[in-house]
């Protein structure tokens, strides 16, 4: 996933412009001179142990400091009388404004008990305070309200401990008392809290995919114009700097392609993320690029999706060169499917163009009908809606069009996206967090961000970061970049933690539950299928494991046998090598240790696809971990 955005775009300039010149110091304008500088310089030559030793510590009530005489004598006698019954009735002042103090402070030990009065470490005065503590225990329990029995304990143990095992610290009785800790929180009913969240509307992780130049981030871009998500002001400046850049068809792409490298080159490269809402669902939109170079990014966005929209050129030839071979309109719908994705919507883009054809419309829906057949889709839940993504025709109310009206009376792209079935979360599943991206913002701490997968968290709660094995600690959460309490399964979270170091993070990591930490390995046995490969996949074969977020170097370890797509038996074992369109059980070794499950206990996390050439050539899911 792309850098956090206000991040790369930040001019960190502006911060220092009125600071001091960096070096720069105080001593600079005020330094000591060379002539006093010895008396300020510390020499360990001058420091002797004799010094504080043999020198007694002076008195505040000596003569020789308080009152000088010349004469002596007489007076000198009369002074020292006076001042030591002086000295004599301040401790007793003391003394008595320390037992007035008594019934309002409690002493806090190592063991966790509290005792009573003041405790002094001397040997010489254990009889004392054990008399006075004796004389002053029926007071002291009924000040505190505790009982009899637990005060004579509790005295005894703070009697019998030394100053080496006993570090006290004082505290007051009547202090606030702290924030509870994570144990003793109160449990949260996580299903109730999520629909008092969403106001009853269900949450959905939709991704939009389809060949370069579709026209993807215009069409999603106007309709979050369209729903009002977008200023008009905000709007109207993309309109202006489209223009200066002689891309004037390009502002409702800058909506969603907010790099100044994605609008300079006019194509998508990070997958861009936004909200917007339906009459009965909350959508979390994930923009996915459409070029070849970067489909790692893409995979990276659809296997965080529960439903797709493919958008598809139906220019004359334009379609064509994105079906056939070479395309990504083929490829993308293969990803998603491998991925995950039940759920598809196909918009046929661009359809002012040939004039809102019927003909052409049934002839590229029969195309990709057949294709998505066969790559796993129910033709129950795939729609074709006819839509133009620039003039804003059939996005969120149905259109006026009267040559499209003519023929087509079905929902518009925003009443489809409203039919689509939010999947069952894996929120009593423990928790998992695959990171997508790690970055530093002003503050203590770092902040990850990506979405989980199962469980669910709150504020402070302690997360295990594997592979690297560290602890790290929640301060903050931010739902689209609104601050939450809490957040559950299917939720895209950016999390400020600390208690960690950042160089520990990185995209791929999982954060998971203390209890119950993610599964790391570098060897694990899965179920793949091939798809279109040219050259036959053999033992040792290289391949790129593509995982989540996570894009690792694999080698396939050993052919353990070919499976029969229907019962899953193993046809044959051994085999010497595997050609397309088969179905085999393989052990793969990767370079790196990654966080992995298996597929029968995190479905989320148990995909994962394989790619050789720049091509994707198998998917697969975990079966077992070695």
């Amino acid at each position: 996933m792309a850098r956090h955005r206000t991040i790369r775009a930040y001019q960190y300039d502006d911060d220092l412009e009125d600071c001091d010149i960096y070096g720069h110091s105080v001593e600079d304008d005020f330094g000591v001179s060379p002539a006093t500088v010895a008396q300020f310089t510390f020499q360990r030559g001058n420091c002797q142990l004799s010094h504080y030793v043999d020198e007694p510590l002076k008195e505040e009530h000596e003569v020789e400091e308080c009152y000088p005489f010349e004469d002596g004598g007489a007076a000198q006698e009369l002074a020292l009388n006076n001042l030591d019954y002086v000295a004599e009735k301040r401790l007793e002042m003391d003394a008595d404004f320390r037992a007035s103090l008594v019934p309002k402070i409690a002493k806090m030990t190592v063991s966790g008990k509290q005792t009573l009065g003041f405790e002094t470490p001397s040997k010489s005065n254990d009889v004392k305070n054990e008399v006075a503590s004796s004389s002053q225990k029926s007071n002291h329990v009924e000040d505190l309200n505790i009982p009899a029995k637990e005060a004579d304990s509790t005295h005894t143990v703070s009697k019998q401990s030394s100053p080496e095992t006993s570090e006290e610290m004082v505290v007051r009785a009547n202090t606030t008392p702290s924030k509870p800790s994570g144990k003793g929180r109160q449990t949260l009913d996580i299903k109730a809290e999520l629909e008092k969240r969403q106001g009853g509307k269900q949450l959905i992780n939709l991704v939009v995919i389809g060949h370069v130049d579709a026209g993807k981030s215009t069409l999603m871009g106007h309709l979050l114009f369209l729903l009002g998500n977008v200023n008009k002001r905000v709007m109207h400046r993309y309109e202006q700097e489209s223009k200066k850049a002689g891309k004037a068809s390009f502002a409702y792409a800058w909506v969603l392609d907010e790099t100044g490298e994605e609008r300079e080159r006019g194509v998508t490269i990070d997958v861009g993320m936004t909200k917007f809402e339906t009459q009965t669902k909350v959508v979390s939109l994930m923009d996915a690029p459409g070029h070849k170079d970067f489909i790692p990014n893409m995979i990276t966005g659809a296997a965080q999706a529960d439903v797709a929209v493919l958008v598809v050129n139906v220019t004359t030839g334009e379609f064509e060169a994105g079906f056939e071979a070479g395309g990504q309109t083929r490829e993308h719908a293969l990803l998603v499917r491998s991925l995950g994705v039940t759920q598809l919507a196909v918009a046929m883009n661009k359809m002012d163009t040939v004039d809102w054809s019927q003909d052409r419309f049934d002839s590229i829906a029969a195309k990709i009908g057949q294709f998505l057949k066969q790559a796993g889709f129910k033709d129950s839940e795939v729609a074709y809606i006819p839509t133009s993504g620039l003039s804003g025709e059939n996005l969120i109310t149905s259109s006026t069009e009267g040559q499209l009206t003519a023929w087509y009376n079905g929902p518009c792209l925003l009443e489809q996206i409203d039919v689509f079935k939010s999947p069952n979360r894996s929120i009593d599943k423990p928790y998992r967090l695959c990171v997508s991206d790690v970055f530093k913002e002003q503050g203590s701490g770092f902040c990850v961000s990506g979405k989980i997968e199962a469980g669910y968290m709150q504020l402070g709660d302690r997360l295990l970061v594997m592979p690297a094995n560290e602890i790290c600690v929640v301060k903050v959460i931010s739902l689209h970049d609104e601050a939450q309490d809490w957040a559950a399964a299917g939720d895209h979270v950016t999390l400020t933690v600390t208690g960690m170091d950042i160089t520990k993070v990185t995209t791929g990591s999982v954060l998971c539950a203390m209890n119950s930490p993610v599964k790391v390995c570098t060897r694990l046995l899965a179920r793949i299928l091939l798809f279109n490969i040219d050259v036959p996949v053999t033992k040792g074969f290289p391949l790129l494991l593509h995982y989540q977020t996570v894009s690792e170097p694999a080698m396939i370890k050993h052919l353990v046998g070919i499976v029969n797509k229907s019962n899953g038996e193993i046809v044959k074992r051994k085999p010497k090598c595997l050609l397309k369109g088969q179905n085999a059980i393989v052990e793969l070794q990767t370079q790196r240790p990654i966080c992995i499950e298996l597929y029968k206990d995190f479905r989320e996390l148990g995909r994962f696809m394989l790619r050789y050439g720049g091509l994707t050539v198998a998917a697969g899911v975990v079966t077992e971990i070695k």
